[in-house]
């Protein structure tokens, strides 16, 4: 009877400890699970997150390089202005110069670059100075370009230019040159006189050197208003341009645009599998070292306390 007893007795606690076991047991294993659940989760929701960090910071943040300082070209038009002076209607041509610098974020670098050289041909405009840099496998293209605008048309190609990208940058500044021209043209005048005053002297006698140095003098002065004619030939209405200072830049961001989400959970996995493995061998290196740890420890506790009673 007792042995039968006894019997009952250690199935019921064999019962007990395997179904506390099995608890234990669907406890780590949730625990396991949902740890590896939350590394996915944070890797995945970190590739999301630093993407679209990475895509703002190439879309907002442009190196403005483009200025009208970069472009040595002065292209100047002209206006004429009416005026009522004493009684009587006058009028002047008002020179100017007028520059729009636009910089623009292309997302299709070949496209919109064709489309700036089919609306700088249609408007019967030209390219003075361009420049390219960048390589298309790093997507990091930059074409810089100054177009020579009739002043009839600088508005409706600035407008035009506009709908090519994301505009990023637009800016139209126009400096009055008249005062400009008017010394220049006061400065050839004097220089003519003088010329032809030099000239006069040349047909009086006089000593060799004398009359060497009045020729050197005759040459430079000539090379002078040589000069002043090319700076005076930039206010001929003949050539009259406005200037278009054009930037395009290359979206870097819109590369990556194709990354789909098979990709990012085939990365979150690869990491979660690599740090979860990480994680687990420095969990059970750390249960170890508590299993094995404290009992030393105790044991070495009881011998500092037997030490000190002896």
């Amino acid at each position: 009877m007792t042995r039968v007893l006894n019997l009952k007795i250690d199935k019921r606690r064999t019962r007990y400890l395997r179904t506390r076991m099995n608890k234990k047991f669907s406890r780590g294993l949730i625990i396991a699970f949902s740890t590896f659940a939350l590394l996915f989760l944070f890797r995945l929701i970190y590739g999301f997150a630093a993407y679209s960090s990475e895509t703002e910071s190439t879309t907002n943040v442009i190196p403005f390089q483009t200025r009208e300082s970069n472009y040595v070209k002065q292209n100047i038009a002209s206006n004429k202005i009416r005026y009522e002076g004493a009684g009587t209607n006058k009028s002047f041509d008002q020179k100017y110069e007028k520059v729009a610098t636009l910089e623009t974020q292309s997302s299709d670098m070949e496209t919109d670059e064709k489309k700036v050289r089919d609306l700088v041909s249609s408007s019967s405009s030209i390219i003075q100075y361009e420049n390219s840099s960048g390589l298309k496998e790093n997507r990091d293209r930059i074409i810089r370009l100054a177009v020579g605008v009739p002043p009839e048309k600088f508005d409706e190609l600035v407008e035009e230019f506009k709908k090519i990208g994301k505009t990023l940058l637009l800016t139209i500044n126009k400096k009055d040159k008249t005062n400009e021209y008017k010394d220049l043209q006061a400065k050839k005048e004097s220089l003519v006189k003088i010329r032809n005053s030099l000239s006069t002297l040349k047909s009086k006698g006089g000593r060799i050197d004398e009359y060497i140095n009045l020729e050197n003098r005759i040459l430079e002065i000539e090379d002078e208003i040589q000069k002043l004619g090319i700076s005076l030939g930039e206010f001929d209405s003949e050539n009259e341009f406005c200037t278009v200072l054009v930037t395009i830049y290359e979206n870097k961001s819109s590369n990556k645009a194709g990354i789909g989400l098979l990709r990012r959970v085939k990365v979150a996995l690869e990491w979660t599998f690599k740090y979860y493995f990480l994680l687990s061998i420095s969990f059970l290196f750390v249960v170890l070292a508590i299993h094995f740890g404290v009992p030393i420890f105790e044991k070495f506790k009881h011998l500092v306390i037997k030490n000190e009673k002896e």
